[in-house]
């Protein structure tokens, strides 16, 4: 019987010690910076995403799961944008959501699996908390920031190499709310 108990006791602890959270994407980015031409290097986000993850208080265990809206690439530039869209870049018709579940967190490094242009690839992502505590409104949020670099040929996605680099640098800037 007190090994039911202590067993009792170990379950309820660990799903104490558990989060799950929801992105705020009114207070979250996710954003790319790409060279163009070796001189220079132009950057750009995504205005629609949605996303959410929990993870233990130790951060050992975490799932992850992000989703972007293909469409809403944004680089500040109305036809830059428009041909992004397009069959040469994201071909927001074929492909609409960009996606990506993490598997695995170990040394502030986050892998999983990213499906782009409809190919799947595991990478990883460099992660750093920025925060956590009380909002003004009786939630509770944290705070992190996730930085990788890919190479969009690995994604199907050739046009335009070496002129804007097979390298892309990917930034997500996550505030969550508890739920």
């Amino acid at each position: 019987m007190k090994l039911i108990n202590i067993t009792s006791l170990c379950l309820i602890s660990s799903l104490t010690f558990s989060a799950d959270y929801k992105i705020d994407p009114e207070h979250s980015a996710v954003t790319f910076e790409i060279g163009h031409l070796g001189i220079s290097t132009m950057s750009g986000h995504f205005k629609n995403f949605e996303g959410k993850f929990s993870f233990s208080e130790d951060m050992k265990t975490i799932s992850t799961h992000l989703s972007v809206q293909t469409n809403s690439v944004d680089s500040n530039h109305e036809a830059r944008d428009k041909h992004l869209r397009g069959p040469d870049f994201f071909d927001v018709k074929q492909f609409p959501t960009m996606e990506f579940k993490g598997k695995n967190y170990e040394n502030n490094t986050l892998t999983g699996d990213l499906t782009l242009h409809g190919i799947t690839r595991t990478i990883s992502f460099n992660v750093h908390k920025t925060g956590e505590g009380k909002d003004p409104w009786g939630g509770y949020r944290v705070g992190f920031i996730a930085s990788t670099t890919i190479k969009r040929s690995e994604f199907g996605m050739t046009y335009f190499i070496p002129g804007a680099s097979d390298k892309t640098k990917v930034k997500v800037f996550i505030e969550a709310v508890r739920q």
